[in-house]
């Protein structure tokens, strides 16, 4: 097989090429302007390897007869190119005429014209379900034109380019109309705020209230999302079966997606307060239909619609857009990807992956965050355990505020994973892989960074926590080796290895990434806070002694952090965390502030309570360990049964952030 591609360096065209390279035989060619080319490097590296021999660059523009190709490349590949697909197109409801006019319309002519001049075997068109505009009720793949109102330039605009792909195509066709795409059901991946993203602004706002406080929502109607993934084997997997042209298949969930359901999904995993109420004069608003429908169009209106919707960061273009009019039939799909395994997952199964990954790259916080820009831009962040967790979304915050990370850890693969992330990005970083239970690897990552960087900031992230009663303990000594290994003695060695080139040099900051451990002193952690507990008293000394050589220190008290190192326990799916974006931030605050400590406060409080009256404050942490049993894992168990109780979730509310 021969492929040639449009928009392959686009969203969904980058992942049907990844799919392509992964499932499919022969060459790859990819439309691509001049000034696109080193995007679709970038992209090369992180596709499958032979992706550098199969992916074949054509110079050619969207805005141009024929896309632009070349004339002899036409006639070197005429008849030669099994499949088109067209994907180039402009995803954007605020866009204007002009801009969607030339995208969407012109662009999916002159693909037609390529496809024709080329005698390909097929052409695939990325429509869209938004051909069917306001249409009410039920909208088949059969559907086309039905007479339905088309509300918006993109709506139609891609009716206009569906039409053309029907009608002027002289060689064999299908048409894809996936609904609202979102990121990647296993990575997050997404390029930019769009759709039920633009409600992840006001969901992190609102996560500063109490969870457990109900807000207030009208039946809002039902959406319709589906992961790039999906859209990306489906397109796939339809595309070479047997007996399908001249068709058009619904990408989209098999069932409608109630737009306030789909809201609690990303609610749940931002840790915001979910809508579990609806007012009892209003149950329901028709964004389509009746007065409020007119409301949200009308012209008249507009400043005022504005100025109400503002503060929640939606775009005025896509408010009445937020629910569909129409329920998407996509039974021949459904009937084409039988057996193959290409199924929708449920949202809930994902949103809060798609969350993590817009809270690490998208939040657009991370790009206005100027005193972290002072701090970092054009200086060098070493930060261990950066594979994962704190470390990873650290590593990125840093990379888009300007600086560069030196990313260490044991995984070479995941940090060159991260690597990749941040350059797709626009950032820089590095990788060195080692493993900081040796110490006498840390002495040489010392001597090879120190050779090749000026070292300004070291954040000691990398840990090993260990949840294990006393009890469980008095056979497995080597616990409490194995964290003072990595907490302690592979931390302070860093520290003294990175030590004289940051006096050398001027000085340098060191921010400890310790615990709130440290400070409530919670059961069950004792090789855990007595190794965070030793990182603190030393950095307490060696910071007096370092005053004058302007090497200054920030411990901070973490507090509990949804992250691999806790997964085992599986009690805590269930307890109040705090994300690796939001722990990412405190450390944003130390690198600014260089302040002595970062602490919460629950975290002060109970320091004070065990320096005032500690026999009170062990009765309290002696209550939890009974409420709170050693996990499965401690106990060896294999079919751990870890259920929270209402007095777990009840205590673990009044200490958010506490380790137990």
């Amino acid at each position: 097989m021969a492929y040639l591609v449009t928009g392959a360096t686009g969203f969904i065209g980058r992942h049907l090429v990844a799919v392509l390279l992964e499932r499919r035989e022969g060459d790859v060619h990819v439309v691509v302007r001049d000034a696109s080319l080193p995007k679709l490097q970038r992209l090369v590296a992180g596709w499958p390897a032979d992706a550098a021999e199969r992916v074949r660059p054509v110079v050619g523009d969207l805005e141009s007869p024929s896309m632009g190709v070349d004339a002899a490349w036409l006639e070197e590949h005429r008849g030669r190119i099994d499949h088109v697909f067209h994907l180039a197109a402009i995803y954007d409801m605020t866009a204007d005429d002009e801009r969607n006019e030339a995208l969407n319309v012109a662009g999916t002519r002159h693909a037609v014209e390529l496809a024709n001049v080329l005698e390909a075997g097929c052409f695939h068109h990325v429509s869209s379900v938004a051909v069917a505009g306001d249409h009410g009720g039920v909208f088949r793949e059969d559907m086309f034109d039905e007479g339905q109102s088309l509300p918006s330039p993109y709506h139609r605009t891609k009716f206009e380019a569906e039409r053309i792909a029907r009608g002027e195509t002289l060689v064999p066709w299908r048409i894809y109309r996936p609904s609202i795409v979102v990121g990647h059901s296993e990575t997050g991946e997404m390029d930019k705020v769009d759709g039920p993203y633009y409600v992840f602004g006001l969901l992190k706002r609102l996560r500063k209230l109490p969870g457990a406080l109900p807000l207030m929502a009208p039946d809002l109607g039902a959406t319709n999302l589906v992961p790039v993934d999906y859209v990306a084997a489906a397109m796939d997997h339809i595309a070479h079966a047997e007996g399908l042209d001249q068709q058009a298949f619904h990408l989209c969930a098999p069932r409608p997606q109630p737009v306030v359901d789909a809201i609690n999904a990303f609610a749940r995993a931002a840790r915001a307060p979910r809508l579990v109420l609806r007012p009892p004069v209003v149950r329901k608003v028709d964004l389509h239909e009746g007065l409020v429908g007119r409301l949200v169009r009308s012209e008249v209106l507009g400043p005022l619609r504005r100025a109400a919707i503002a503060p929640t960061g939606i775009p005025d273009e896509v408010l009445p857009h937020l629910s569909f009019p129409a329920v998407y039939d996509a039974r021949r799909a459904e009937q084409a990807l039988a057996g193959s395994g290409i199924v929708v997952p449920r949202l809930r199964e994902y949103a809060a992956t798609l969350w993590d990954f817009w809270e690490r790259y998208l939040d657009p916080d991370l790009h206005e965050d100027r005193a972290l820009r002072d701090a970092v831009h054009g200086r060098t962040v070493l930060i261990t355990g950066a594979s994962s967790g704190i470390g990873e979304a650290t590593a990125l915050k840093i990379a888009l505020a300007g600086g560069t990370p030196l990313l260490v850890a044991r995984t070479a693969s995941k940090l060159e994973a991260l690597k990749r992330q941040i350059e797709l990005h626009g950032g820089t970083a590095y990788v060195y892989p080692c493993d900081l239970n040796d110490l006498d690897a840390i002495d040489e990552l010392c001597r090879q960074v120190t050779r090749e960087h000026r070292i300004d900031v070291v954040v000691n992230n990398a840990g090993r926590s260990i949840r294990r009663s006393l009890k469980l303990s008095l056979n497995r000594f080597h616990d409490f080796e194995r964290t003072m290994q990595l907490n302690y003695f592979g931390a302070i060695r860093l520290v003294m290895g990175l030590m004289p080139h940051m006096v050398e040099h001027g000085g340098g900051h060191v921010v400890n990434i310790s615990s709130i451990g440290a400070q409530t002193w919670p059961p069950r952690f004792s090789a855990y806070v007595a190794s965070k507990a030793a990182l603190d008293a030393w950095t307490r000394v060696v910071a007096a002694e370092l005053v004058g050589a302007r090497v200054s220190f920030t411990t901070i008290h973490m507090p509990l952090v949804r992250t691999p190192m806790i997964a085992p326990t599986k009690l805590y799916e269930r307890v109040p965390t705090i994300t690796p974006v939001e722990a990412a931030d405190l450390v944003g605050r130390a690198i600014i502030g260089h302040p002595k400590r970062v602490d919460t406060l629950l975290g002060t409080a109970g320091e004070v309570l065990y320096a005032v009256a500690p026999k009170i404050s062990d009765r309290i942490l002696n209550t939890g360990f009974r409420i709170f049993p050693d996990s499965a894992a401690a106990r060896g168990a294999e079919n751990p049964d870890e259920r929270a109780g209402v007095e777990m979730r009840l205590l673990a509310a009044l200490t958010r952030g506490m380790h137990w």
